[in-house]
């Protein structure tokens, strides 16, 4: 069952800098990328393969940096991150 969790505020680059250090340490093979923006919302949208399961990212203005993707997975990712 996918999981859903915001892992922090979308301009926190240092964030962003350890999700992708957390993902490349993974083995995360980048599967695709987008970005748009709409009026003052913009969206950034990735998604990876680690193993068997697909993780997307998404940044979203008034949102955040948000992971989805298999529980187990998400889970032990958002723990990485708040250590």
């Amino acid at each position: 069952m996918p999981k859903t969790v915001v892992l922090g505020d979308e301009y926190d680059d240092q964030l962003k800098e350890r999700l992708i250090d957390e993902l490349k340490s993974m083995g995360a093979i980048p599967l695709s990328s987008d970005w748009s923006l709409g009026g003052s919302q913009e969206l950034a949208t990735y998604s990876v393969r680690i193993g068997d399961d697909v993780l997307d990212i998404k940044s979203e203005t008034y949102v955040g940096l948000s992971l989805r993707g298999a529980d187990a997975l998400v889970d032990r990712i958002s723990a990485r991150l708040k250590k």
